[in-house]
């Protein structure tokens, strides 16, 4: 996914106005601590740039609420999940070196 996502910058977020979420109330996207996200990730759910939120997301640093369908410790997971696959590449291209 990062390769496919690479062309995303910080600045370019013109897939924000295919979201299904425009014009949704924010607060739904983050709801207090312990209330349900079921409602908000009902709205990403059938999202046609529900990759591309999530991306800029994890690409940003997004700590709170629900993006690309997904909460804070769902995104805390694919980061380590990428930090662990970037170590475990960088290993082995050392070790074909």
């Amino acid at each position: 996914m990062e390769i496919f996502f690479a062309h995303l910058s910080a600045g370019d977020r013109t897939w924000q106005t295919r979201a299904n979420c425009l014009g949704v109330d924010p607060d739904l996207f983050f709801p207090e601590r312990g209330a349900s996200t079921k409602e908000a990730k009902g709205v990403c759910r059938g999202c046609e740039v529900r990759l591309e939120c999530l991306e800029y997301a994890l690409q940003n640093g997004e700590k709170f609420g629900i993006w690309g369908g997904l909460s804070e410790r769902e995104r805390r997971r694919i980061r380590r999940q990428r930090a662990i696959a970037r170590r475990a590449a960088e290993a082995a291209r050392q070790a074909t070196a």
